[in-house]
């Protein structure tokens, strides 16, 4: 009986020695800051400037309508005004602080959507972006460097990310 099962034992160890040498073998592992690797992109960067210029007049709008509600409260404040100039001026501060309000939450609404849009379409890119670095590179496993408490320098793909990035997808 203790014979048979020492034979049982060797050919179990046998049998799964191969898989254990697999097992071993080392994973090579890499991290990449991908919210930096976007950013840094020469797309992103184009796409954010030309987001930019499009809410710049609106923006500008708005600044003016915040002076002006600036300028209607000082003169509110300064008790040269009587009743009647007081009322028209508070119906006008109103009116403009409406407007301000209205234009700013359609710029937030506007700026947020266009903003979803440019970083999801980017997200796709880089995701197949780093799939074929990691091919490239014989890396197993891509770590985001903002879901890691420590790495070594040398494990950071994060540059060669963005330099992929920009081979692939050139600015237009």
């Amino acid at each position: 009986m203790f014979r048979s099962l020492a034979i049982r034992t060797g050919l179990l160890c046998l049998a799964v020695a191969p898989f254990v040498a697999t097992a071993s073998a080392q994973v090579k592992v890499a991290v990449i800051n991908t919210q930096k690797a976007m950013a840094d992109t020469d797309e992103l960067k184009k796409a954010s400037a030309a987001v930019e210029a499009k809410y710049k007049p609106k923006q500008d709008e708005l600044q003016k309508l915040q002076a002006d509600l600036q300028s209607i409260e000082q003169q509110l404040n300064s008790g040269k005004l009587n009743q009647q100039g007081t009322a028209e001026l508070q119906a006008q501060g109103q009116r403009k602080q409406r407007d301000a309000q209205r234009i700013s939450d359609d710029l937030q609404a506007d700026f947020e959507r266009d903003r979803q849009e440019i970083l999801g379409k980017a997200s796709q890119k880089m995701q197949v972006v780093i799939t074929k670095l990691a091919e490239e590179k014989g890396v197993d496993i891509i770590i985001d460097a903002a879901q890691t408490l420590f790495f070594k320098p040398a494990l950071e793909l994060t540059t060669d990310a963005t330099n992929a990035y920009n081979k692939a997808n050139p600015a237009k």
